[in-house]
């Protein structure tokens, strides 16, 4: 009898898990139906717990302000924080502003800043992933936590592996970012050689909005505005 109930509870699962893709498939279809109509964009990350009172949310801001200065969207991850922020500064600026919200049991909540037609919820992780990697000219990085650090050693492993053309990653912030680059530098590429040093070409570490303009424009002077795979 308990052998019959465990095959039942493992045939259970292997029904759920098949019709799951169902709803991944919808998460996709729905994500690429909308994001492939917005046009070139730059992601802005950084933690959802970021006050507006925070330098760094008043530098996020000014720098998607700056960004649909220059004729790019902005997306975030729809939540509050520097999230939020970002999403302020390219409304603010009356450009296009991103939202790709997901639900989650604490933080996370539409921020007012997205345009109405441009926020898109998700349950899963890693399609909401693809969207930001697919759709974006260049990832900006904010002081965060493991979410944010997610995302750009996602990115960088996608470049590194050439499964997505190369973007410029822009961490902001020099007191937050230098530890992490000395150690990457010092244990990852000189003592144990596990990176390559062309890895870290397109990663630039900047304190300053203009800054980050400075660099977009180098890259795309040379290149062509495209999704990246």
């Amino acid at each position: 009898m308990r052998k019959e109930k465990n095959n039942k509870g493992w045939n259970e699962i292997k029904t759920n898990d098949s019709w799951a893709l169902f709803k991944i498939m919808g998460e996709f279809v729905n994500g690429f139906e909308k994001m492939s109509q917005i046009g070139p964009c730059v992601s802005i990350f950084g933690s959802a717990r970021t006050k507006p009172d925070n330098k760094y949310y008043k530098l996020a801001q000014d720098i998607a302000h700056k960004i649909v200065d220059h004729g790019y969207g902005v997306i975030t991850g729809g939540g509050p924080g520097i999230m939020e922020a970002g999403n302020k500064g390219a409304h603010l600026g009356g450009g296009t502003s991103v939202g790709l919200n997901i639900v989650l049991p604490f933080e996370q909540h539409d921020n007012p800043y997205i345009d109405q037609d441009k926020s898109i919820n998700f349950d899963y992780f890693f399609v909401r992933k693809v969207m930001f990697v697919k759709y974006s000219q260049g990832f900006v990085v904010m002081p965060g936590g493991f979410g944010t650090l997610d995302e750009l050693f996602e990115a960088i492993t996608l470049i590194q592996t050439k499964k997505i053309d190369k973007f410029p990653i822009i961490l902001v912030g020099t007191e937050f970012w230098s530890g992490l680059m000395d150690w990457i530098n010092a244990i990852l590429l000189e003592k144990f050689a596990t990176v390559s040093a062309h890895d870290l070409d397109l990663i630039h570490i900047v304190d300053h909005e203009d800054e980050v303009l400075d660099i977009l424009d180098a890259f795309y002077n040379k290149k062509d505005l495209s999704p990246n795979f």
